[in-house]
């Protein structure tokens, strides 16, 4: 018996998912989710990593780093923009403030 030569991971999402009707099977529902949960963790530690590269490109470059830094600052705006777990699920409406309705006293 030898090593296995590579690692396989499942990256896509469960086969049984039904998103018109996600609770009808329970075990895909679940897969889903997880599923989900590891694809925004993705994206969370690729903004932390180039979070780091801007750091350290503005450390570097210190009073030219507006010009030399651009390019870092761009994909990092890009990596963190919609990247959180608060509004991903819910409908669009429902994203901006709450307004709260004032109760005259009578």
């Amino acid at each position: 018996m030898g090593r296995k030569k590579g690692v396989e991971f499942d990256e896509g999402a469960p086969d049984g998912f039904d998103p018109n009707n996600p609770y009808k099977d329970p075990v895909a529902f679940f897969e889903m989710r997880e599923h989900l949960v590891r694809e925004k963790w993705i994206d969370i530690e690729k903004a932390k990593i180039l979070r780091e590269k801007l750091r350290w490109c503005y450390r570097i470059e210190g009073v030219n780093h507006l010009q030399k830094c651009r390019h870092l600052v761009q994909q990092y705006l890009d990596a963190t923009r919609g990247v959180g777990w608060g509004k991903d699920l819910r409908p669009p409406f429902m994203h901006g403030p709450k307004v709260v309705e004032a109760v005259e006293a009578e």
